[in-house]
């Protein structure tokens, strides 16, 4: 006869990972929230929906990649939950919808109780910063197809918003602004050339003095999480798009209707040390542009920059004019196509 146990899964190291993180999560509670972690499935409260007069539900799930790899080098797993979360809820944010709650699926060849545990407590630290409620959640333990120290972390969101104040392409128009917010670093995109760059000259632990740090310290840093501050202005904004995988042109296209061109000034900001350096190591900049945020996080079409870079000062979110909106002539050409194949035209010019 053979065990669970003797097959490689440790249910009580299961339940020690689930006490652990009972008190993080319980920190992310909504007052909709009904019920406590451990049920079957999470319960949200939609009679609190009743103040719309029209609200639409919007969903997004996401991973953070090859990242996880840099988590596992340096033995620091806090953190990489932040990152799950901002890919999820900064997506549902750009069409003007509040993050309702999240929930998180986690894979792994062996459940280590304090590993999960700080894995999670990002997931919550993540969820806290965008006002959102981490509902529920499974851990997996995969003997036999995972290592024991691998793992891989997705998460699923849903939000809310009204329909007459759906943001999108439909609300661009001629003259607007385009409005970037800085970004942290990387993110949670490109790690795949990253850390093929990086890796080919630097271990983990070295000291780059470009960064003022370590490689892994550098690689590690936490995605800045958008959605408070892009809610806090969305009122005065007629698109925003969350610069993720595919660079600033594919991303921002895909707000634009088809009829519009977007010119992005190159010249408006100074690229931040690690874009730098993976320039100096050979990545083409062509390359880099539809790769990585080249330190733009966000970017947010708007009618009247002033009044929103006021707010966004107010909140300490470094921000600053990068483009505008015009029309599409027959000769724009775009120097990278909308993910999903339409939208408008970008080019990042000098």
């Amino acid at each position: 006869m053979s065990s669970y146990a003797e097959a490689g899964v440790d249910v009580e190291a299961g339940e020690r990972a689930v006490a652990l993180m009972r008190e993080r999560v319980a920190a992310t509670m909504r007052p909709e929230v009904v019920g406590d972690l451990g049920g079957f499935a999470g319960l949200f409260d939609a009679s609190a929906l009743a103040r719309y007069k029209r609200p639409l539900l919007a969903t997004a799930t996401d991973g953070v990649g090859t990242k996880i790899d840099v988590a596992r080098r340096m033995d620091i797993h806090d953190t990489i939950g932040i990152d799950l979360v901002a890919m999820v809820v900064d997506d549902l944010v750009v069409c003007g919808a509040e993050p309702l709650f999240m929930t998180d699926y986690i894979a792994t060849g062996q459940v280590v109780p304090e590993r999960i545990a700080a894995i999670v407590s990002g997931i919550a630290t993540g969820c806290e910063q965008a006002g959102c409620a981490l509902l529920g959640g499974e851990t997996a333990e995969h003997p036999g197809l995972m290592a024991p120290d691998e793992y891989d972390v997705a998460g699923a969101g849903t939000a809310v918003v009204e329909a007459d104040d759906l943001l999108g392409p439909q609300r661009v128009a001629v003259g607007d602004a385009v409005i970037a917010m800085a970004s942290s670093g990387l993110h949670s995109n490109g790690y795949s050339l990253a850390r093929k760059v990086f890796f080919e000259q630097w271990g983990i632990e070295t000291h780059v003095p470009a960064f003022g740090r370590s490689l892994g310290e550098e690689l590690l840093e936490p995605t800045r999480i958008y959605t408070r501050d892009c809610l806090a202005i969305a009122s005065d904004v007629h698109a925003f798009s969350h610069v993720t995988g595919g660079g600033l042109a594919a991303n921002l296209a895909r707000v634009l209707p088809e009829n519009l061109h977007a010119e992005i000034q190159r010249s408006t900001w100074d690229l931040p040390p690690v874009f730098e350096v993976l320039l100096d190591l050979g990545v083409p900049r062509a390359d880099a542009e539809l790769t990585f945020n080249m330190g733009i996080g966000m970017l947010a079409v708007v009618p009247e920059p002033d009044r929103v870079l006021a707010a966004l000062a107010t909140r300490d979110v470094p921000a600053w004019v990068c483009g505008q909106v015009r029309d599409r002539q027959d000769d724009d050409r775009s120097d990278a196509q909308a993910k999903g194949g339409s939208g408008g035209t970008v080019t990042l010019v000098e």
